[in-house]
């Protein structure tokens, strides 16, 4: 066993379990208040769900032996049959199965823990968790599979997707916008404002996710080398541009630089560079951050154009995101590996994965509607998901400002302890 390697495929492991709650404060400041812990729930109870499966079958058929076609493992390791604490990866020289396995298990709950965002403040909690429950199994297992077990086709095409982009992200992306259309728009959608209520708490969960991004990026290489350094590298130099390409467009377009718009272009640069950062140079890092945090940044604004309720723009940013890292990787990779070649080979692998994901997961939406009920009721919806699924509210408004509502009163939410008359609403 080598025990620097272990030591940082572990500590890895660790960042990219951050990321899962630094995903439910970046979407949770983003949603209004009345669905905000709803939110972070939304994304928490991934890694409750998602750890169990993945130790009964998920790593067996993410990682087993391939069945036949490089589609899916076979269930060798089934409750992690056949492995212990010696097992090595690599022969001689390796990390324990059991390290791995850990690291693998946070990008498979991360995934559809992005997915959230996108149907935010209309599902109900349990039929989002069956959701989750069936689309690991029949979709992000298989895919993983597809990409990163030796046997799997895209594996055997030599697609290049060093952390994530195909698997991760376009998986999450078109998956997400299938589950949308099901669901529907939002009640008000286009009419009224939604705006973030919390734009500190999604600075937060920005910061938190750049910082877990490099065990998510640079732990990929499964070893302390060079190219974990390359990696983490090109995955902040490309997370900086993308942030400074999508603040740019929209002072161009909308005429101001946003707390929001920064934090979105960082996810941008992160989702961008993960399928790319290990076969690109600085330079190459940097002409892909600009890329998808300018075009990432345009593509938001395309479910009011199509006429699609992405709450929290996970197509936009993920999907397009994905896409655009797993094609640049054609044209920028080093060493003689890109080339027109390698770019119809990433095609391949980008659309491939889109391909299955949307109509797979479209049927498992569908089935979920029919078998339980996808989406809240209206009232659930108008009053808020906290209170209909949780009991709990995220945030207490008895005494804002210090001094109790009175009976003919809606106290002020703006903190400045002044009361509002009752017939004026006061938004959320």
């Amino acid at each position: 066993m080598n025990g620097a390697d272990t030591a940082f495929v572990l500590i890895s492991a660790a960042l990219v379990m951050l990321m899962t709650p630094g995903l439910a404060f970046f979407y949770g400041g983003m949603v209004r208040v009345k669905s905000a812990l709803n939110m972070l729930m939304m994304s928490f109870v991934s890694l409750g769900i998602v750890s169990i499966l993945w130790v009964l079958y998920g790593y067996s058929l993410a990682f087993g032996g391939d069945i036949g076609g490089g589609l899916l493992g076979n269930f060798d390791h089934l409750a992690l049959s056949g492995i212990d604490a010696t097992t090595l990866t690599g022969g001689d020289e390796g990390i324990p199965v059991f390290a791995f396995a850990a690291f693998q298990l946070m990008f498979a709950a991360l995934t559809p823990a992005l997915m959230s965002g996108a149907l935010a403040d209309r599902v109900k909690f349990t039929a989002w968790s069956l959701f989750i429950a069936l689309w690991v199994t029949v979709v992000y297992f298989p895919v993983a599979h597809w990409v990163w077990q030796e046997d799997g086709w895209l594996y055997q095409l030599d697609v290049i997707d060093f952390a994530g982009g195909t698997a991760v992200h376009i998986n999450a992306g078109v998956g997400a916008l299938a589950a949308v259309l099901v669901v529907g728009k939002r009640i008000g959608f286009r009419k009224e404002p939604m705006r973030p209520h919390n734009l500190p708490l999604v600075m937060l969960g920005a910061a938190l996710l750049w910082f877990g991004w490099f065990g998510f990026n640079a732990g990929s290489a499964l070893a302390a080398d060079g190219t974990a350094a390359t990696m983490a590298l090109n995955t902040q130099v490309a997370t900086g541009a993308a942030m400074l390409g999508w603040l740019v467009y929209e002072r161009v377009r909308h005429g101001a630089f946003t707390t929001l718009g920064a934090a979105s272009g960082a996810v941008a640069g992160l989702v961008a560079i993960t399928p790319s950062g290990a076969h690109v140079n600085a330079l190459g890092a940097i002409l892909i951050g600009i890329v998808a945090g300018a075009v990432c940044s345009w593509a938001v604004s395309l479910k009011y154009r199509l006429g699609y309720d992405d709450s929290l723009d996970v197509v936009g940013v993920h999907l397009v995101g994905g896409v655009i890292g797993t094609l640049l990787v054609g044209v920028l990779a080093i060493d003689g590996v890109g080339g027109l070649n390698q770019l119809g080979k990433q095609a391949i692998g980008a659309f491939s994965v889109m391909a299955f994901s949307f109509v797979v997961s479209w049927l498992l939406a569908k089935l979920v509607d029919k078998l339980i009920g996808f989406r809240a009721t209206e009232d659930e919806e108008t009053s808020g998901l906290d209170q209909a699924f949780h009991a709990e509210t995220g945030y207490d408004f008895s005494t804002v400002g210090g001094t109790p509502a009175s009976r003919n009163t809606v106290q002020d939410l703006t903190g400045t302890g002044a009361a509002a008359p009752r017939n004026k609403k006061v938004d959320a």
